[in-house]
């Protein structure tokens, strides 16, 4: 039987935020891999493990989640006043499938002190001690983040006593500033609000017609209120995620909204963009108990939310829903904004699965515009190994 030789790529597997997944330098890769195309997102399939029809990724480096089964491929910026190029992919574990469409925010913690780490920050603008301010370049939709990593003796501080809901020990804070983060996704228009209106009736059929905000923030994101589909806001993963009806509820009402917010033409096209756009539900505070067995009482927030991500309920909350979620509360009359309370607000402290996340952000309305310059939030970042994953040399 013919065998071939396995390959040693160099790699860091890291967590950052509630996600983890494999980095790349982007000159590490394959050269057929270094640009886009088939051979790029067929060796990454591979690294992580899929398509696996057994669903687990036993064959690879992903964690058989959402939140496990992602890529980064990280270069020294080609955009001015940058430090760092940072692409994502979103890796299906079912199907042969990597979805560019969108960014990831939780693992956005991560490319700062990993881009330190490898040489892609000039040295002299990185303190001994203090923090330094990383330019990430988010390339799937051409925004700005600035990280600001803590430095101690020269290196990236990893440790700490930042606590993070969904994250089982503490680190050390890295805060993230997603600048303009109204995403130009393509179809879309540049439109924070690519229908027009804040709250819109969107009609799904076979699940009914309810009130909806579209929002293009972070990441293009449909908001529901809990109620209208027959939910709390309070549910943890597996209400929602040992029911089948519900997992195809979820993913008809994100066909539609997609259509609605003009990223595809029909809904059949959203088997072919898992990522994007996201569905959360949102309601009013409510006591529950997180995943953990942590309390959560409506002292701790202003709102739920629940989001789903490559079709199941989020453990956690993503890092770039958590920036539409802190932008669409920012504006007064959305979905987000009314579960809150209403009226004006620039941070929300919000319910999710594992606990609570703040998350700021300052609207303003011009020329009849809603703008938001930039969504804050902090997270943590930490490598868990580096050294070389091996793939077979004929895998791509």
């Amino acid at each position: 039987m013919a065998s071939t030789a396995q390959i040693k790529i160099p790699a860091t597997y890291m967590r950052g935020g509630t996600s983890k997944g494999v980095f790349f330098l982007r000159d590490d890769l394959p050269e057929a891999a270094q640009t886009p195309g088939a051979a790029r997102d067929t060796l990454l399939l591979r690294v992580i493990g899929s398509p696996d029809p057994y669903a687990k990724q036993i064959d690879g480096m992903g964690g058989a989640t959402s939140s496990t089964s992602k890529t980064v491929i990280l270069s020294k910026s080609e955009k001015a006043d940058h430090d760092v190029d940072y692409l994502f992919g979103q890796v299906a574990i079912d199907k042969p499938f990597v979805d560019w469409s969108g960014n990831c925010g939780n693992l956005s913690a991560a490319v700062g002190p990993f881009a330190i780490s490898n040489g892609l920050v000039d040295p002299a603008r990185i303190p001994r001690n203090g923090v330094a301010v990383v330019r990430i370049w988010q390339a799937n939709i051409g925004k700005t983040i600035i990280a600001h990593v803590p430095m101690t003796d020269g290196a990236v501080q990893e440790t700490g006593d930042f606590e993070l809901d969904g994250v089982t020990f503490p680190a050390a804070e890295v805060q993230l500033e997603f600048m303009d983060p109204a995403a130009d996704e393509e179809g879309a228009g540049g439109s924070m609000f690519p229908t027009g209106n804040l709250v819109d009736e969107l009609d799904v059929p076979g699940v009914g017609t309810f009130t909806a905000t579209m929002i293009n923030a972070g990441i293009p994101t449909i908001f529901v209120n809990a109620r209208d589909i027959g939910y709390t806001g309070s549910e943890l993963q597996d209400a929602i995620n040992s029911d089948p009806k519900a997992l195809s509820m979820f993913e008809t009402i994100r066909a539609y909204g997609a259509v609605r917010m003009g990223l595809i033409g029909t809904v059949e096209e959203a088997a072919t963009r898992q990522h994007t756009p996201k569905v959360a539900f949102v309601a009013a505070p409510a006591e529950y108990l997180s995943s953990s067995g942590k309390r959560v009482t409506t002292a701790d927030t202003d709102l739920l939310v629940r989001a789903m991500s490559m079709g199941k309920l989020h453990h956690a909350m993503m890092g770039t829903a958590a920036v539409a979620i802190g932008t669409a509360a920012a504006i007064p009359g959305t979905l987000v904004n009314l579960a809150a309370g209403g009226g004006e607000r620039s941070a929300v402290r919000f319910g999710h699965p594992s606990g609570t996340l703040r998350v700021g952000a300052e609207a303003v309305l011009v020329d009849g515009e809603w703008q938001v310059k930039k969504a804050i939030m902090s997270r943590s970042a930490r490598v868990l190994m580096e050294g070389w994953v091996r793939v077979p040399g004929n895998s791509f």
